[in-house]
């Protein structure tokens, strides 16, 4: 299977695969570059467990294992199981949530850990699961723990702390920070955002400068997000060099750098040499910043840096900014007010997809709602793919007159949109929208299920018991009945909840305490939750008792 195939997967089609099917799919998810969200993750790793197919886990990515069912991983087969899944992606899994937290707990309780110190087998078999730690674990532990530590995305300040300190107290195979040589310093890489300022003042100086010239040598490559980390690097490295550049007397009126150039733009040293954003503002031209804005808005330039680029392009071009150069905005947009985004000149398909590249950061409301009237000037209507750019917040951020205007067509061709963060009217209007771009497969219960899934939040009782009803499971997954609206869902019948979650039936019980849920549990009755369910779920209308008997305690 193509990754494209992979990254499409949808759960309730899936369903109704055979079990080699469904195996086959599982053992495709090794593809290189096929990667699922946590949501499909989650309901691949229900399947595989329905059909009994969860026991040669062995075959399945380590991504995958996460979401599996701890109450499995027992027995002689623990240890190779959860040093399987601590190779995963934790971050697909809420820091603090309970699968992530029952991962650690589990591993632990299956290495048989007793203490708070780790040995190093100990450690090998535990990988990443070492990211969610306390300090206190870290430093007692054996300091082969360091390279647990590389595999962790972000840590706690504690948890840095930590780090520094198992490296201060010896005995790691890096040895002392004043030992350490380009070569060392390289193998710790993942390690070195963590390092606070006492440990690198005790690197050498030279090691210091070549670790530095080999992250700018590769800086011209990297995306955005690793520039950002490389300038992170950058810093500390040259904040330990007290020696390396005198401190600049401060000034207001003169630049006290060499003035920048086109080729000082694309230096990964640009921020750290012309370390204020006044000195950015004397030392950069208006005449260099409009033959460069390109390759000077790929640096990740701080706020009041871009602020700095967009007072220059304001005395350039006062408020009439040429489209051509709008498009090669990127973050700077975002500096820019709803009232000034309104004064840009009408855009084109390309430009407006361009500026709502989900990257370059958040919008508020009234920015997006701008853009998509200065498009709009053009005569231009929002297609799937433009959806798809702008994502279900910014869809929710735009008035109710906006969505009116967007034809079905773009909703039946902008795939899956998180519209969760919509008013409730909102919702309502999308739901009406989805339902016509979606008429055509009506008839295909299933099939009109999957396409309509993300917009059921502006559903009427109606048509949610008309999905009930249709005599097809649809196997409605929790966290869809729980974006119910809650005032619909209080109509739904016990019957029709049970038609609607089908296999899924189970989690109502462990979700029974969302307010949702609760409301629509305290209106039906005890008797019928009980013998139609069988759940266990509580706090039904209970039935009149006949006279003279009374009612057995549930």
């Amino acid at each position: 299977l193509s990754t494209s195939v992979l990254q499409g997967f949808q759960c309730i089609p899936a369903s109704d695969l055979p079990a080699a099917d469904i195996l086959a799919f599982a053992h495709g998810l090794q593809n290189e570059g096929a990667e699922l969200s946590g949501a499909q993750l989650s309901c691949l790793a229900r399947l595989l467990a329905a059909k009994n197919l969860t026991s040669e886990f062995g075959r399945y990515p380590p991504d995958l294992l996460l979401f599996f069912d701890l109450s499995r991983a027992r027995g002689d087969t623990c240890r190779e199981f959860y040093a399987r899944a601590s190779r995963g992606n934790l971050d697909l899994l809420p820091r603090g949530s309970s699968q992530r937290t029952g991962l650690l707990r589990g591993a632990m309780a299956c290495l048989g850990v007793r203490s708070s110190r780790l040995r190093p087998e100990q450690l090998d078999s535990l990988g990443a699961l070492v990211c969610d730690m306390e300090p206190e674990t870290i430093t007692a532990s054996d300091p082969s723990v360091l390279e647990n530590l590389k595999l962790c995305p972000a840590l706690t300040e504690a948890q840095r702390d930590a780090l520094n300190a198992v490296l201060l107290g010896g005995g790691t195979v890096y040895g002392d920070p004043s030992s350490w040589d380009l070569q060392t310093l390289q193998n710790m890489e993942p390690l070195l955002l963590a390092l606070n300022q006492t440990t690198l003042s005790l690197v050498a100086e030279a090691a210091r400068e070549a670790f530095s010239r080999s992250i700018a040598a590769t800086y011209g490559s990297q995306g955005r997000s690793q520039r950002e980390k490389s300038l992170t690097l950058l810093r500390a490295f040259r904040a330990a060099s007290a020696s390396s550049h005198p401190r600049l007397k401060r000034s207001t009126d003169r630049c006290l750098l060499t003035p920048i150039t086109a080729s000082t733009i694309s230096s990964p040293f640009l921020i750290i040499d012309y370390s204020t954003s006044e000195q950015l503002d004397l030392c950069l031209s208006n005449e260099v910043l409009e033959a460069n804005l390109e390759p000077l808005l790929e640096q990740p330039l701080p706020k009041e840096y871009l602020w700095v680029v967009k007072n220059k392009l304001k005395q350039i071009y006062g408020s009439e900014i040429p489209e051509e150069q709008l498009k090669l905005f990127g973050p700077l947009a975002h500096q820019y007010t709803a009232e000034e985004i309104s004064q840009w000149p009408a855009m084109s398909n390309d430009t407006l997809s361009a500026l709502l590249n989900p990257s370059d950061g958040k919008w508020e409301a009234p920015q997006v709602q701008q853009l998509l009237s200065r498009y709009q000037a053009t005569g231009g209507t929002l297609s799937g793919p433009l959806l798809q750019k702008m994502g279900g917040r910014n869809l929710c951020n735009l008035q109710e007159e906006q969505i009116k205007q967007i034809p079905p067509e773009a909703i039946r061709t902008a795939g899956q949109l998180d519209i969760s963060s919509c008013s409730q009217t909102k919702k309502d209007q999308l739901y009406r929208k989805a339902q016509e771009a979606f008429a055509g497969q009506a008839g295909t219960t299933r099939a009109y299920y999957c396409q309509i899934r993300s917009y059921l939040g502006g559903a009427p009782a109606k048509d949610l018991k008309d999905l009930a009803k249709a005599g097809i499971a649809i196997d409605m997954d929790i966290d869809t009945f729980l974006a119910l609206n809650p005032d619909e869902m209080q109509k739904l019948s016990v019957t029709d909840v049970k038609n609607l979650l089908g296999e899924n039936l189970p989690y109502l019980k462990a979700a029974e305490n969302e307010t949702s849920v609760m409301r629509w549990v305290q209106s039906q009755s005890q008797q019928e939750l009980d013998c139609t369910l069988g759940i266990g779920l509580q706090g039904g209308m209970q039935e009149p008792s006949p006279a003279g008997t009374t009612t057995p305690p549930h």
